[in-house]
């Protein structure tokens, strides 16, 4: 069977890539493409702004699609393999925030995805208005350029010829191969973006020796001893409302943490999650990947059945310690007799954060329009990305506002119709204040 080309779109947040989506989804190139999308935030908004087309659009989990991939694309990819007839190649959209070596690897150390998948290139755009502001800082911004196959660099209509020509000369010096192209609105010639001929592997290596590495979607392996019978999982509060868990019988001589162990676990991982409340059960002979749901304050307690004597090993998506987990036989704690971190080799900025804002009313105009004025002129450098779809009094079409910094864009969109009519809206950004967003937002009520 002739393998299925894959495009990866990559760049910083804002840079363009729902655009650049958008031409793809809606030009006349006679390709049939499904599109799987990923965004950094609470509220999912990326997917209702692509324009409506016969094309199939995946949504991945919320967050960064580097951490998430070998789980979810894992699951995303083999769904598709499932109706292979309907479409010709497949486009990636990234998060602004992540870094797409981790995507990229994906198709080199899976032996499955290797025989069905071949990676065309990645594509990164650059916001060449706003990309200073984060070059220097951010390290998920310097691999987007990196690892590009093509740099288009967008927005070129908002610098000047002398900038623009000092970016490209900053760009080529970090990634001397890439093939540069200038656009505004990320308007490009499609067939130098959808047929770009392969990703450079060789160059990948070298610039990460690493890089073909496997990376793994869970942060903790441990190998416990266990005799059959029932047992009990503690976690106290931690950091997200939830955790991912995977419980795996293991040989009698294996570690969890060993790799090959560990690649088991990445297709334990991929399949769907089912969510188990406290109090719950987990069966350990089910080999299962599960979801903890964790929202209510306190000591959380799972039931946990072993179903015979030896090793078992358990993968979690967060360390341990953040949840301060235990697993109990008749109260007394059973330790890992080996463990092991496996967490990313990449880090995010932790002061990064979103924030996602919801509203079922009419929203004023003119109110809507002081309050983003104001927020911006005075939060602008820290507020990296907004965007949302809004409901705003007295028009019967959707309001989709874009923002990048100090600069914002709206327009009306397509009709809300039948469509329940609400207001979202999301910040992406740095020391972002949830009290202070959530009632400037409410006051624009009509």
């Amino acid at each position: 069977m002739k393998k299925i080309p894959v495009t990866v779109l990559t760049g910083f947040l804002g840079s363009g890539k729902t655009t650049l989506l958008n031409r793809i989804l809606t030009e006349n190139h006679g390709q049939r493409i499904a599109v799987i999308e990923n965004e950094f935030g609470e509220i999912g908004i990326d997917q209702a702004l692509v324009i409506n087309a016969d094309e199939e659009v995946f949504e991945m989990n919320n967050g960064c699609i580097c951490c998430t991939v070998r789980g979810d694309l894992i699951r995303i990819l083999g769904n598709l393999m499932k109706r292979r007839d309907k479409f010709d190649r497949i486009l990636v959209e990234t998060t602004g925030l992540a870094d797409p070596g981790p995507v990229a690897q994906t198709f080199f150390v899976d032996d499955d995805l290797k025989e069905l998948f071949t990676l065309d290139g990645i594509v990164t755009l650059v916001d060449a208005k706003h990309v200073h502001l984060h070059i220097d800082q951010s390290s998920e911004c310097k691999e987007q350029i990196a690892f590009a196959d093509v740099l288009i660099l967008n927005k070129t209509d908002l610098v000047s010829p002398a900038e623009l020509d000092a970016l490209e000369r900053r760009v080529t010096g970090m990634n001397a191969m890439a093939k540069v192209l200038r656009a505004e609105n990320a308007d490009v010639p499609l067939a130098q973006v959808l047929d770009v001929g392969g990703f450079d592997l060789e160059r990948a290596v070298s610039m990460k020796p690493t890089f073909l590495e496997p990376e793994y979607p869970f942060e903790w392996a441990g190998t416990f001893e266990l005799g059959e019978g029932r047992y009990e999982l503690v976690l106290d509060e931690g950091p997200d409302p939830s955790m991912d868990l995977a419980i795996t019988l293991l040989d009698q001589v294996e570690r969890a943490e060993s790799p090959a162990a560990c690649e088991r676990a990445v297709r334990v991982w991929s399949k769907e999650a089912p969510v188990v409340a406290p109090g719950g059960s987990i069966d350990a002979g089910a080999i299962a990947h599960l979801r903890l749901a964790l929202d209510a304050a306190g000591v959380k307690r799972f039931a946990v059945r072993v179903p015979r004597s030896g090793r078992v090993g358990i993968y979690t998506q967060h360390l341990p310690a953040e949840f301060q987990m235990r697993l109990l036989e008749r109260g007394e704690v059973r330790s890992p007799v080996s463990e092991r971190e496996v967490t990313p080799g990449h880090t995010h900025d932790d002061e990064v954060t979103s924030v996602g804002l919801h509203l079922d009313g009419a929203l004023d105009g003119k109110k809507l329009n002081e309050w983003v004025s104001r927020l911006l002129s005075e939060k602008g450098t820290d507020i990296f990305r907004m965007k949302g779809i809004l409901n705003i009094e007295g028009a019967s079409s959707r309001f989709v506002v874009q923002g990048v910094h100090m600069l914002v864009t709206g327009r009306e969109d397509r009709p809300w119709d039948a469509q329940p009519r609400a207001s979202d809206l999301v910040f992406i950004g740095r020391h972002l204040d949830r009290q202070a967003l959530e009632r400037g937002f409410e006051r624009c009520l009509a």
